[in-house]
C-alpha cells in the first residue's frame, strides 16, 4: 500500500471526516476525490431502459450488473440478451442541473457507445485493472460465457482481442464461472468447479496453471468458485467465494489455501476487500446478510449487514466508496442501503428502481453511483370459468433499467473539482468519436 493510501485509511479508521481529498495515482499525478454526503437522497441524472428492449418487450431482458472502468470514463452493463454494453460518461455529469424522471422521460439519456454480443449467457466480466483512456492498448475487458473460452474484448472498437482457453480431461472447453485480473494485470484468475486456473495475460491460448481448491483429504473449498477478489492492501492475497456457502483466502503466488470461512446462508456470489485490506465482505444468494471478516483475525465475524436478498438466486452486488468508510448495496425491494462500516449502521437509503436492484457501484473518483435492476419474469396463468388465460406482466421504465446517481458532496475547492473532472474524462469520448 502506498504511503498516501496508508494515511488516508488510517484517518478514516480513526473516524476523521476531514481527510485529504488529494490522491496520487500510479503515475504520480494528483487528483481530487470529493467527500460524499449520504444524509440526503442522490439525484438521478441519467437513465437507461428502452435500448435494452428494442422490440418493446420489457419483460424478457433484464440487467445483471454493471461496473465502472478503472479510470471512471465509462461503465459496462451485462443483460439477459447476452450483450455487454459500454456507456461513455458525459462531460457535463457534474454540472448538469437537470434530473430524470423515468416515468416521463421520452427516451434514454443516451445510447451505448459499444455493444458486444456474446453467444451464450455471460457468467462474469471484469475490466483490465490499469485501463486508462489515454492508452488504447489498456482499454480492454474480459468476459466468461457458457460453453466458451474467456474472451478479451477491445473496449473502443468492440472487437475480440484474444481468448484464454481451458480444457477438461475430455479435451473439451471448460467454462469459467468467475474471472479476475490480479492487481498488476499480469495474470487472469478463473474459477471453476473445485479448481482455479491461472492464465498469463501476455500469452493467450490454452497455456494455464491449474490448482485444486480441495485437498487430498477432501478438505478445503468445494463447489463452484463463483466469485474472486484481490486484496490491494496486502499484496498476494486472493479471496474466492463458492456456491457451497464458503469463502476462502489463497496465496496469489501458488494458490495455497490459507483459510476457509463459514457462515453464509446461501451460495457466495460476491467477495470484496475493504480499501485498507484489513476486512473482507461477502454476500450470497438467498442470504439476507453481508458478512464482514477481519482477515487478521478470522476466528469470528466482525458484524453482519442486513439487506433484502433472502429469496432470490440473483447475484446482488455491493460496493465500497473510494474513501473506504461506506458500503452500498441493492436489494429485492428496489432500495439501495448505505452502511457506515465503522459502526455497521445504516446512514442512507433511497429507492433506485421498482424491482430488484442487483448492482450498485461507486464511481472511482467522482460523487456518482451506478445502479442496475431487473429479474426474471414469467407470464401469469389465470384460470377463470374453466378458461385458462395468460396475462403478461405490466412493466414500467423503472424496472429492468440502469441509472446514474449524483450524490451531494464537498470538494476542497472548485478548481480541484474542475481539474479532477477534466483529467479523468479528457480522452475516452474522443476515442469513441463522441466529441
Amino acid at each position: 500500500m502506498a504511503e498516501g493510501q496508508e494515511e488516508l485509511a488510517s484517518a478514516v479508521a480513526a473516524g476523521e471526516e476531514d481527510v485529504s481529498c488529494q490522491v496520487a495515482d500510479e503515475a504520480g499525478c494528483y487528483y481530487y476525490r470529493p467527500s460524499m454526503d449520504f444524509n440526503s437522497p442522490p439525484e438521478r441524472i441519467y437513465h437507461f431502459s428502452r435500448q435494452f428492449h428494442p422490440s418493446g418487450n420489457l419483460r424478457n431482458n433484464f440487467l445483471k450488473g454493471g461496473k465502472w472502468s478503472p479510470d471512471g470514463s465509462c461503465f459496462l452493463t451485462s443483460s439477459e440478451d447476452n450483450n455487454v454494453r459500454i456507456f461513455d460518461l458525459p462531460t457535463d455529469a457534474l454540472y448538469t442541473t437537470s434530473t430524470v424522471d423515468p416515468a416521463s422521460a421520452p427516451a434514454d439519456s443516451f445510447l451505448s457507445a459499444v455493444t458486444v454480443s456474446e453467444g451464450e449467457t455471460v457468467y462474469d466480466f471484469c475490466w483490465y485493472p490499469h485501463m486508462h483512456a489515454s492508452d488504447p492498448a489498456t482499454c480492454v475487458f474480459a468476459t466468461t460465457v457458457r460453453d466458451h473460452p474467456v474472451h478479451l474484448w477491445d473496449a473502443i472498437t468492440g472487437k475480440l482481442r484474444c481468448t484464454y482457453r481451458a480444457y477438461d480431461a475430455m479435451d473439451e472447453i471448460a467454462t469459467a464461472y468467475s474471472i479476475a485480473f490480479n492487481p498488476t494485470g499480469t495474470k487472469l484468475f478463473c474459477g471453476y468447479n473445485k479448481s482455479l486456473r491461472v492464465f498469463d495475460t501476455s500469452r493467450p491460448g490454452r497455456e494455464f496453471s491449474q490448482y485444486s481448491t480441495v485437498t487430498s483429504m477432501k478438505d478445503g473449498q468445494a463447489g463452484i468458485i463463483s466469485c474472486l477478489a484481490f486484496n490491494h492492501g496486502y499484496s498476494g492475497l486472493l479471496a474466492a467465494g463458492s456456491y457451497n456457502q464458503t469463502t476462502a483466502l489463497y496465496n496469489e503466488e501458488n494458490a495455497e489455501l490459507l483459510y476457509v470461512l463459514h457462515g453464509q446462508e446461501g451460495g457466495v456470489t460476491q467477495v470484496l476487500f475493504s480499501k485498507d485490506g484489513n476486512y473482507l465482505y461477502a454476500g450470497g444468494r438467498k442470504d439476507p446478510y453481508i458478512l464482514c471478516w477481519d482477515v487478521r483475525q478470522t476466528a469470528s465475524l466482525v458484524y453482519k449487514l442486513p439487506r433484502n436478498a433472502f429469496s432470490t438466486n440473483q447475484r446482488i452486488t455491493f460496493d465500497i466508496e473510494p474513501y473506504g468508510r461506506y458500503l452500498a448495496t441493492g436489494g429485492q425491494d428496489g432500495d439501495v442501503l448505505i452502511y457506515d462500516l465503522q459502526t455497521g449502521e445504516i446512514v442512507g437509503k433511497f429507492q433506485a428502481a421498482l424491482d430488484t436492484v442487483n448492482c450498485f457501484c461507486f464511481h472511482p473518483s467522482l460523487p456518482l453511483g451506478l445502479s442496475t435492476s431487473g429479474h426474471r419474469r414469467f407470464n401469469l396463468t389465470i384460470e377463470e370459468d374453466f378458461d385458462t388465460k395468460s396475462k403478461d406482466c405490466n412493466m414500467t421504465e423503472q424496472e429492468n433499467c440502469s441509472s446514474i446517481w449524483r450524490f451531494a458532496c464537498t470538494w476542497p475547492s472548485m478548481d480541484n473539482m474542475n481539474t479532477s473532472w477534466q483529467d479523468t474524462h479528457a480522452n475516452k469520448q474522443l476515442s469513441h468519436g463522441v466529441l
